[in-house]
């Protein structure tokens, strides 16, 4: 630790630096856990997410991530400032919680906004994306060139057990069902216990009948991850708050630092 003049700190400095110390602590700690999800959002559900062909919900989880990355960075710049008592390092800390303040309100609000307008029409996302959605299955899926979709779509319906984007009667428009040698009513992803040729029966003891089909269970996933960005941004934003509040008082106690 740096001299700072032979008068020693008193009482309230020194509880400011140990709680500032505490706080970057936390705050470390809550910068890794909204980069895991941000990472998460990415890594685990991007599949999902292109089926929608909107860059909204993704972009949302980059700036978590982005956010997360600085929080962390931040937080090591916090914790030096803070035992090293370098008037000239908390200002960059602080303009740096700044920073990562405003990324998170964006990030939350954003996230907020969309889940209010979804909300009121009954989980209901905007026609153009259900649309896409329904024509990605219909005329994409295990065509050539296409094996993400392909991949997705059968995930999606395994995962969120669904068939079809609206109902299983959809997978009869699609060009791969309708094709002469395929012999399916729907793909071998929709069936409860999924064998291959499993769909040559679309029976409901044999598949998935979901009333609303999987636009109904994507809905609901995105609307999920949209509350789950908003609370974690608009919580560690608050949570900056109390760090910038002592950051301030400790800058207000300490001496200038002579380097």
């Amino acid at each position: 630790m740096e001299a700072q003049g032979d008068k020693p700190l008193s009482c309230g400095t020194i509880c400011l630096k140990y709680l500032l110390f505490l706080f970057n602590i936390l705050f470390w700690l809550a910068g890794g856990a909204v980069l895991a999800v941000g990472v998460w959002t990415i890594m685990e559900k991007s599949d999902y997410i292109s089926l929608l062909n909107s860059s909204f919900y993704s972009v949302s989880a980059y700036i978590l991530i982005a956010a997360g990355v600085i929080v962390i960075v931040t937080g090591i710049i916090g914790c030096c400032a803070t035992l090293k008592e370098m008037k000239s390092l908390l200002i960059v800390y602080l303009v740096l919680l700044l920073c990562v303040f405003l990324l998170e309100i964006i990030a939350g609000v954003l996230a907020y906004i969309t889940y209010q307008e979804c909300f009121p029409f009954c989980y209901q996302l905007d026609e153009e994306l259900t649309n896409n959605l329904k024509v990605t299955m219909q005329q994409k899926y295990q065509q050539p060139g296409e094996e993400s979709v392909t991949r997705a779509v059968d995930k999606l319906q395994q995962e969120f057990k669904c068939c079809g984007s609206h109902n299983a009667s959809d997978w009869g428009e699609c060009a791969w069902i309708q094709s002469a040698d395929n012999g399916r009513l729907v793909p071998d992803s929709c069936c409860k216990s999924p064998s291959n040729l499993c769909g040559l029966r679309d029976h409901p003891s044999n598949i998935y009948k979901v009333e609303g089909g999987c636009i109904m269970k994507l809905e609901e996933f995105i609307l999920g991850q949209l509350y789950i960005i908003g609370a974690a941004g608009i919580g560690i934003a608050f949570l900056q708050l109390v760090g910038m509040m002592f950051t301030c008082c400790l800058y207000q106690n300490l001496k200038e630092d002579p380097y």
